[in-house]
């Protein structure tokens, strides 16, 4: 039994006939002229009404059905975050089949076993280089019947496809799923490697939706509430806040590439961001480069450490001393004004989840007028299980439990969620179903605590999956068996927890590496020489770049270390049975991970997670 439970009862009453259609239909009857989407038009933005959505979606729908797609048929889906990706998702759900999403990062392996596992019969996709991937395993996939893709005209062809299909059956269809049937199967990374499918129904969506909407009020039901969409709609993140935003009617705007996204953000001028934590570092770091650049680096340091201090002040309900109140609207002036001007000058807040932020962002990022609100959450939870709220906040936790959902902390400090959120099932996987479960508490696999107030706090995780900075979940084993195989290493720990890119500390075998070395012509050296020799850096790079071809870009490992000495038993970084002991390795090595992200390296986590 748990000591610490919190639980909060839902606020909407529940509709278990309701599907996600209904979110839509329910916007249209209320606002059917309101701006529910804008797209890049020249410089500025096109918005797209509710009706004119709802229109588009049903004509889509018409062509999936025209096409061959029936009720709980999967539909792979592999495409960047744009406007057409939610009009995509809606027009499935309006055509009674169930969509796949795949990260448009992820490699031909993983493309083919979500596919297979899934028993998609169609894929679509956004561009060249997806079809590609998905070309090298299709004959591996006899269950695709065809792959549409975006870029050659696949929506308007199938629109046209559709257009003697009566308005009366894609009503018929939208009607068939109940709140408890399936709504979309998102795979998700295990401790093995392997992907496992959650189902999530249509009641997870609906149900979050609505009793979020009250709770975010503030966020998400102000007058003109904008939103610009970049991290990716793949994962239940975004998602779930594509239809959470037409469900409260904000207006939703997509840039995929995020090196445009300072650019978007100042023509969209949104009132909201959705965000993992690496967004918020690198706005952070680019607007201190930037500072260092023009020779006023230093101010924009000390604008920041007053930031900081005037924020952690304000939560604590302390006295702002009078010099840093001279020094705080100084700097408004000089630096925070111009960050909130480059973000287009109207967000208000920012839902930042999938990773831990750290108190010192939401401290920079609070003094500038911009409330972060950290939350905690899986893709088994449909995204939140807490978070943060405009009128209840707390930097440094990751909120109180949303309602509808209940939290409580088994004896060991593990978090177990119960509610309205919690996915129904593994895919075709009742024993990693049965194992995720203790009674109807799903079990984590994170640690946590709870303060008086209900604000819970992350503090580590019995599971070995990294989470990047980015918010994408990486399975160690998937990288350090591939690895671990090659003749001269001798172990290998992937790192990358909470960081901007995935990185590796590796071993040489002492028994292997002689006779290695005199095969290659190279004559005997200690490990530690070893350790710094171009050739052998090149075949551990080599056993390296053959793990890579396993996992996505966002997922590979971007740099490594060679490590002058062995683990063993006996130094106390093997146990008996000669496993890895993973978090003494990350303790007693801290020095050499730290070296590792001392030099930055190009990344694209952003559109992960």
């Amino acid at each position: 039994m748990s000591a610490v439970q919190f639980e909060v009862p839902a606020i909407v009453p529940a509709d278990p006939k309701a599907n996600v259609t209904h979110l839509l239909e329910d916007r249209v009857a209320a606002t059917p002229d309101l701006a529910l989407f804008a797209v890049p038009q020249g410089e500025g933005w096109r918005d797209i009404t509710a009706a004119e959505f709802r229109r588009q979606v049903i004509a889509l729908a018409k062509g999936f059905a025209a096409s061959g797609i029936e009720p709980g048929d999967k539909v792979g889906f592999l495409a960047r975050t744009t406007y057409e990706w939610t009009l995509v998702d809606f027009a499935l759900f309006y055509a009674g089949a169930v969509m796949v999403p795949i990260y448009e990062t992820s490699s031909p392996h993983q493309i083919q076993w979500i596919l297979e596992d899934s028993g998609a019969v169609v894929c679509i996709v956004e561009a060249a280089d997806h079809a590609a991937r998905l070309d090298e395993v299709r004959g591996d996939l006899p269950l695709i019947r065809e792959v549409w893709q975006l870029a050659l005209g696949a929506i308007d062809k199938l629109t046209e496809l559709g257009a003697s299909v009566p308005d009366s059956e894609i009503e018929r269809r939208r009607g068939i799923a109940q709140g408890s049937d399936i709504a979309t199967l998102i795979y998700t990374s295990g401790s093995t490697g392997r992907p496992k499918g959650c189902v999530l129904t249509h009641s997870n969506f609906v149900e979050l939706s609505r009793n979020s909407a009250v709770a975010l009020k503030e966020v998400v039901q102000t007058p003109g509430a904008s939103t610009l969409l970049f991290i990716t709609t793949a994962h239940v993140f975004a998602r779930f806040i594509s239809i959470l935003d037409v469900h409260a009617g904000v207006k939703t705007g997509h840039q995929p590439d995020t090196k445009q996204l300072l650019p978007a953000l100042g023509s969209f001028k949104p009132t909201f961001l959705l965000a993992v934590p690496r967004v918020f570092e690198k706005v952070y770091n680019s607007s201190e480069q930037k500072a260092e650049a023009g020779g006023k680096g230093k101010i924009f340091r000390a604008a920041a450490d007053a930031a900081i201090e005037h924020s952690k002040l304000l939560q604590d309900g302390k006295k702002i001393p009078l010099g840093l109140k001279i020094k705080f609207a100084l700097f408004d002036k000089l630096v925070y004004s111009k960050l909130r001007a480059a973000m287009g000058g109207r967000i208000e807040y920012a839902v930042s989840g999938s990773a831990p932020l750290g108190p010192r962002l939401g401290h920079f990022f609070h003094s500038l007028g911009i409330v972060i609100l950290e939350g905690y959450g899986l893709t088994e939870t449909t995204a939140p299980a807490t978070v943060n709220l405009a009128t209840k906040s707390k930097i440094g936790t990751v909120g109180p439990v949303l309602p509808g959902v209940g939290v409580r902390l088994a004896d060991d400090g593990e978090v177990e969620v119960r509610g309205i959120n919690v996915f129904k099932e593994y895919w075709r996987n009742p024993e990693a179903t049965a194992a995720a479960f203790d009674g109807d508490w799903f079990t984590t696999g994170d640690i946590g605590t709870f303060d008086d107030e209900g604000f819970l706090t992350i503090t580590g995780r019995k599971k070995e999956i990294i989470v990047t900075a980015g918010g994408k979940n990486v399975a160690p084993a998937a990288l350090e068996d591939p690895i671990r195989a090659n003749p001269i290493v001798g172990q290998v720990v992937v790192v990358g927890d909470q960081k901007p890119f995935i990185a590796a500390l590796v071993t040489l075998d002492s028994e292997m590496l002689p006779t290695w070395l005199a095969n290659n012509g190279h004559g005997t050296m200690t490990l530690a020489e070893a350790a710094q020799h171009d050739a052998v850096r090149a075949e551990v790079q080599r056993a390296i770049d053959t793990a890579n071809t396993h996992v996505s870009r966002a997922e590979s490992i971007r740099k490594f270390t060679i490590l002058e000495s062995e683990w063993t038993e006996a130094s106390g970084h093997l146990t008996p049975k000669m496993s890895i002991k993973r978090n003494v390795i990350v303790g007693d090595f801290a020095d050499d991970i730290a070296e590792l992200y001392r030099e930055p390296v190009a990344t694209t986590n952003l559109t992960m997670p």
